[in-house]
Parts: C-alpha cells; sequence; structure tokens
C-alpha cells in the first residue's frame, strides 16, 4: 500500500528527536476505519507527547495528534463509507494511537464523529478539542443555570479553549470578562466578543481567605492553581465553574465554605472519553447555533513541516487561538 507522510518522535539515549517522515499504511495498528486526513490541530497535549511527555505517550517512536478531519478511505462497519467526512477527537488517538499529524489513521468504528453539515473539515479543527472542551463548558454552565444576567469570567482567554469560549459565549448572548496574562491582546479578546479584559493578577488572591466578595455568575477556568480557588470564593450564590486545565497548577486550594454557603458548583469537564450522544450534540450546536463569526481571527495555518516552531511557542506560552495543520 501507498506511504504517507507523518511527524514522527523518535527516542534515543532519553532524548526525543521529531522530524517529518514516510510512513507505510499497512503500519499503523488495527481498526475499522481508515481515513485519509486533510487537516488537524495542535494541543497543548500534543505537544507534550510531542517531547515525550511519558503521562501521554508511553511508546516511541510515535505520531502525536488529538485531533483529525478527514474522509474514510476503508470501513468494515455500516456507520461510515468511503467518501464519508469525518472528524475525530480525544479517545486515545495522539496518545498512544497513531495521531494526526499523519496523513492517514486507521481507528477504531466508535471514534469517529460525521461532520456536521455548516462545518467544513478546516472549520472543524479550528475547533478540534479545544472547541469540543469550551462548548461542553458552555453547556455545562447553562445545564448548572447559568443565564445572560451576569458576569462570566473565562481564565486563560487566549489560549484555545479560553478563546474559544468567549467567543462561543459572546455569540449566544453572555457577558463575558475575558482574564489573561496577556493584557496586550485585549482588541484581540474584545473582537472575540469580550465585554472586558482584566489581567489574571486580579484572580490570584493571595490572601487566604476561605470565601471573598462575590463578583461572578459564572466562569470557565482553564488553568487550574490558585486562579481556580479565587474563582470559586468569588463566585455568587448557586453560581458555578467549570474545570478543564492545569497550565497554571494541578494543585487545588480551598474549603468547603464556597459550596455549603453558597451552592457553588464545581464542574469538571473531559473531552477525551464524552459519550457519543453528548458529543454529537455538541458537534451539532457547534456547527449551527454556536458557530462562531471571528473562527478566522482565532486560527493560524501551518503545513506538517512547520509544526515544531508551533510546538515550542505552545510550551513556551506563547500561543493565541489555535493552529490548524493543513496535511494536504
Amino acid at each position: 500500500m501507498a506511504s504517507f507522510r507523518a511527524l514522527v518522535v523518535r527516542e534515543s539515549k532519553g532524548r526525543f528527536s521529531r522530524s517529518v517522515e514516510e510512513r507505510r499504511i499497512e503500519a499503523l495498528p488495527e481498526g475499522e476505519v481508515l481515513i485519509r486526513v486533510r487537516y488537524s490541530s495542535l494541543n497543548y497535549k500534543d505537544a507534550l507527547s510531542a517531547t515525550g511527555h511519558r503521562g501521554v505517550t508511553r511508546a516511541f517512536p510515535h505520531t502525536p495528534g488529538i485531533d483529525a478531519a478527514g474522509e474514510v478511505v476503508e470501513s468494515s462497519v455500516v456507520d461510515f463509507a468511503p467518501g464519508d467526512r469525518v472528524l475525530v477527537t480525544g479517545y486515545d488517538l495522539g496518545m498512544n494511537t497513531p495521531g494526526g499529524f499523519g496523513q492517514f489513521i486507521r481507528i477504531p468504528a466508535h471514534w469517529p464523529v460525521a461532520l456536521p453539515g455548516g462545518l467544513t473539515l478546516r472549520e472543524s479543527m479550528g475547533y478540534g478539542t479545544a472547541g469540543l472542551t469550551a462548548a461542553l463548558c458552555v453547556h455545562h454552565l447553562i445545564e448548572a443555570g447559568a443565564t445572560p444576567d451576569g458576569d462570566i469570567v473565562v481564565t486563560g482567554a487566549t489560549g484555545g479553549v479560553g478563546s474559544l469560549s468567549v467567543a462561543i459565549l459572546a455569540k449566544i448572548g453572555f457577558r463575558v470578562v475575558a482574564a489573561t496574562g496577556k493584557v496586550s491582546e485585549a482588541d484581540f479578546l474584545k473582537r472575540l466578543g469580550a465585554s472586558e479584559v482584566i489581567d489574571r493578577r486580579e484572580l490570584d488572591d493571595p490572601s487566604g481567605q476561605p470565601i471573598l466578595s462575590a463578583r461572578w455568575m459564572a466562569g470557565i477556568d482553564t488553568v487550574g492553581g490558585n486562579i481556580l480557588s479565587t474563582l470559586i470564593k468569588t463566585t455568587h450564590y448557586r453560581g458555578a465553574i467549570t474545570c478543564c486545565g492545569l497550565v497554571a497548577s494541578p494543585e487545588l486550594n480551598t474549603t468547603v465554605f464556597p459550596f455549603i454557603l453558597r451552592g457553588v458548583k464545581l464542574i469538571g469537564i473531559d473531552s477525551v472519553l464524552c459519550p457519543m450522544d453528548l458529543r454529537s450534540k455538541i458537534w451539532q450546536k457547534i456547527a449551527a447555533d454556536w458557530k462562531v463569526d471571528a473562527l478566522d481571527d482565532l486560527i493560524a495555518e501551518c503545513e506538517l513541516q512547520a509544526l515544531d516552531g508551533q510546538i515550542d511557542r505552545i510550551l513556551s506560552g506563547q500561543m493565541r487561538g489555535r493552529v490548524v495543520v493543513n496535511l494536504g
């Protein structure tokens, strides 16, 4: 069978290197669906895999890429036929299964989602795992009672999940306060729909007080650590905070007071193993009522050969919005 190009991460004597190589389709793992990948996207987890992080990928050589969108080439199940356009996010793709930074993937039949009408393959990867996560956060906040009559704060607002959270919330009528360490990006965040941009230091309370004056109706936290602790103790009565990241810290120091005095809800968000019924429902929302107008402002596109520099940028915290990888 034909060969294809893929970014391959290799280990030699404890050191990791990555390069674009030719691979054989028959070397892919078993699975019911073979997909020709047209687009992927770069996530923080991909960057960790690309640098040899054992918490993400156990064995090398390996091709990262937790997102992929393309056409079905072969299928042994009735759910998908050659030519069907699909997208894949999460599960084990790009972790220990060769991922979307290769032009072909072979995966189990329960992983793909039929590309919703209203989205192109490229647009779907403009969202990718980050967009699914952001939309899940919005979905769960609405389920928890959030309404457009108060401020919703989004932390890590220039990152993938953060920027898409700002854009989706603004699209459906919420007043969004974007918190960031890059206040120079205020104009970018306001173009996405943020009503206000604040320095993340305003959400990093050092006092150790168990509860503070309420400020937020709800919040989406992408960073963790003391910023999440501060959000919890500054959320209004019966408000909710979603938690989906740990770039600041995986530690959470808090007390029960916000939960038992204000009824604050802390909602964990996982998009990796999200049930397919909810996953499909959320992608339909992304393709329709929640489709953001400023998606092109969020996307920087690169080819496979240019991924190295983008991986370094996301690891150093310099990423803004989303990087879509064009696999030709």
